[in-house]
């Protein structure tokens, strides 16, 4: 078995490749967006330290995270963005590495989906630490086809460790430029890879 981290900057394709990896290599998948969404959804003490922390509008009447905002009051507030992590992050943090922790005594694989893998010190964690990184130009389109504003991208890939550096502290490395069908095939060589690695 081998627990995995894949990371890399907002777009580049880190989604894709876990699930095409779940597939190849059956097991358990944690996705660190997905887990701090669950917890600005549905935990009443985070509620209550987001509103007093870093904003009241981050929720709206009806009780329900409006992520909408609070990516805007994130990326044009640094000092709200530490506060949000430090909410977050410890919470995010126990629920992967007990999943790490389980999927070890029961060996299986486990793949972890965490955009910020290097900014929250977690490299250790892993067997296997991926870095998926595409060109800035690939990277744009993908953003202006989520209707992210150039603006709020600059914002986003400046807050974020640069892939240069991601690249070189990463055991592994997939580049995202191409088609699917380039994607699956570095896919299909990292799930081997990972399997002739075991005992």
């Amino acid at each position: 078995m081998a627990v995995i981290g894949i990371t890399g900057s907002i777009a580049s394709g880190k989604s894709t490749l876990r699930d095409i990896l779940a597939a190849l290599l059956p097991g358990e998948v944690f996705d660190a967006d997905l887990a701090a969404r669950d917890f600005l959804d549905h935990d009443p003490e985070v509620f209550r330290q987001v509103k007093a922390e870093v904003s009241e509008a981050a929720y709206r009447e009806d009780g329900s995270a409006d992520r909408q905002e609070i990516r805007r009051i994130v990326y044009s507030n640094p000092a709200a963005k530490s506060r949000l992590e430090a909410i977050l992050h410890p919470l995010v943090r126990k629920a992967w590495t007990a999943a790490a922790a389980r999927a070890r005594a029961e060996r299986r694989h486990l793949i972890v989906d965490i955009p910020l893998l290097f900014e929250t010190n977690a490299a250790g964690e892993f067997d296997f630490v991926v870095t998926v990184a595409c060109s800035p130009e690939v990277q744009n389109a993908r953003l202006a086809a989520r209707g992210i504003s150039p603006e709020l991208s600059e914002r986003i890939l400046s807050s974020q460790m640069p892939a240069a550096e991601k690249i070189l502290r990463s055991t592994q490395v997939i580049w995202n430029d191409g088609c699917l069908a380039a994607l699956e095939a570095q896919a299909s060589e990292l799930a081997s890879l990972v399997s002739k690695s075991l005992p």
